[in-house]
C-alpha cells in the first residue's frame, strides 16, 4: 500500500510534540537518576546536552539545534513542516539573547538567530512559528521570501493578521512584501510564475476553475493556461495521463495549455519569460475575443 504523504498540519503537530525533555520533566514522570541513565544506555533516551534529553524518534535537525543550545527555526523548521523554502543548506537555530556555552558543530554550517519576536516558549526544541517565519524573510531574497509567505498562508499555519503583526517587527524595507502575499499559490513555482507574469504586464488570474477541466494554476489574457509542473505532483504515468486529459478538455474549450517545468521557473526565468512572450506574440492575436468571453470561469 502506498504511504500517504503527511499534511503540513500533521507535521506541525509532530514538530511541536514533547520529544525533548528536561530532567525535571522526566522526574515528574517518576524517573530517578538511575532510571534516566539506564534509559540512555538502552537507547530509549538520547542525552543531547546538560538537562536535555530527546526521544530517539526526534528529527536529527532538532537534536542538533538543541545540542547547539537553542531551538530549530527559520528555513530549517519550515522545511521540516513542509512549507516551501527555496533552498536550505544550513541549520538555522534560534538562541536566546545572552546565551553562552553554545556548541556549534564543525561538520555542519549553522546560522544563529538572536532576534526573538515572542516570549512564548511553545517547546524546548522548536521556535514559535511567528519567529521562524520572520527569520525566513530576513534570510531569503524577496522573491524567495514571498514564496515562503504564500506557502505559510496557503497551509494555514499563520493567519494574515498574524503575518501583519509579524511584519511590524521587521525593518520597513520588508513591509511591501505583505501586500504581495497570495495564499492561492499552492507551490513555490506558482509564486515565482505569478511574479514573472506581473513583470510581463499581462492580465492573469490564478486558480481558475474551468468546466470539465477543474482548477488551473493561471489563465493569461483569457486564453492561455499555464500549469506549473513539478516532480512532486506530476510524477508517474497515471498523473501524466490525467494532465493530458485535462489539456485536451481545455483545448475543446478553446484554451492553449503550456507546462513550464518547476526547475526552469525557479532557476531559468529569463528563458521561461522569453518562451511565454513568444507564445503570446504568435498566438495572442488569434484570441482577441478568446474563450473567456464564451465560457464560465471562476477564481478559487
Amino acid at each position: 500500500m502506498e504511504k500517504k504523504e503527511k499534511t503540513v498540519a500533521q507535521r506541525v503537530d509532530e514538530a511541536y510534540a514533547r520529544t525533548v525533555l528536561t530532567r525535571s520533566d522526566l522526574a515528574s514522570r517518576r524517573f530517578t537518576g538511575r532510571m534516566i541513565a539506564e534509559a540512555v544506555a538502552r537507547g530509549e533516551l538520547v542525552h543531547v546536552r546538560r538537562d536535555r534529553y530527546a526521544l530517539p524518534s526526534t528529527h536529527p535537525d532538532i537534536v542538533t539545534a538543541v545540542r547547539v543550545g537553542g531551538r530549530v527555526s527559520c528555513l530549517s523548521l519550515l522545511a521540516l513542516l513542509g512549507i516551501f523554502v527555496f533552498r536550505c543548506r544550513e541549520l538555522h537555530v534560534l538562541v536566546t539573547p545572552g546565551s553562552s556555552r553554545l556548541r556549534v558543530p564543525k561538520e555542519k554550517k549553522v546560522v544563529l538567530h538572536w532576534k526573538v519576536l515572542t516570549s512564548v516558549r511553545e517547546s524546548l526544541h522548536a521556535a514559535p512559528l511567528i519567529d521562524a517565519v520572520a527569520h525566513s524573510v530576513l534570510c531569503q531574497a524577496p522573491r524567495e521570501a514571498l514564496a515562503t509567505l504564500d506557502s505559510v498562508l496557503h497551509h494555514g499555519i499563520l493567519t494574515r493578521d498574524e503575518l501583519a503583526t509579524m511584519f511590524m517587527s521587521l525593518p520597513s524595507r520588508f513591509h511591501p512584501l505583505l501586500a504581495l502575499v497570495d495564499p492561492s499559490a499552492g507551490s513555490g513555482p506558482e509564486t515565482f510564475m505569478r511574479l514573472l507574469l506581473r513583470t510581463m504586464g499581462v492580465a492573469y488570474e490564478t486558480q481558475v476553475y474551468l468546466d470539465g477541466v477543474g482548477y488551473v494554476d493561471f489563465v493569461v489574457d483569457g486564453w492561455l493556461i499555464i500549469e506549473c509542473d513539478s516532480k512532486e505532483f506530476h510524477e508517474g504515468w497515471e498523473k501524466q495521463v490525467q494532465d493530458r486529459e485535462r489539456d485536451i478538455a481545455a483545448a475543446r474549450l478553446g484554451f492553449v495549455t503550456v507546462r513550464p517545468l518547476a526547475k526552469d521557473i525557479l532557476g531559468d526565468q529569463a528563458s521561461v519569460r522569453q518562451s511565454l512572450e513568444q507564445i503570446i506574440s504568435v498566438l495572442g492575436p488569434r484570441f482577441v475575443n478568446g474563450p473567456r468571453s464564451r465560457f464560465s470561469m471562476s477564481r478559487r
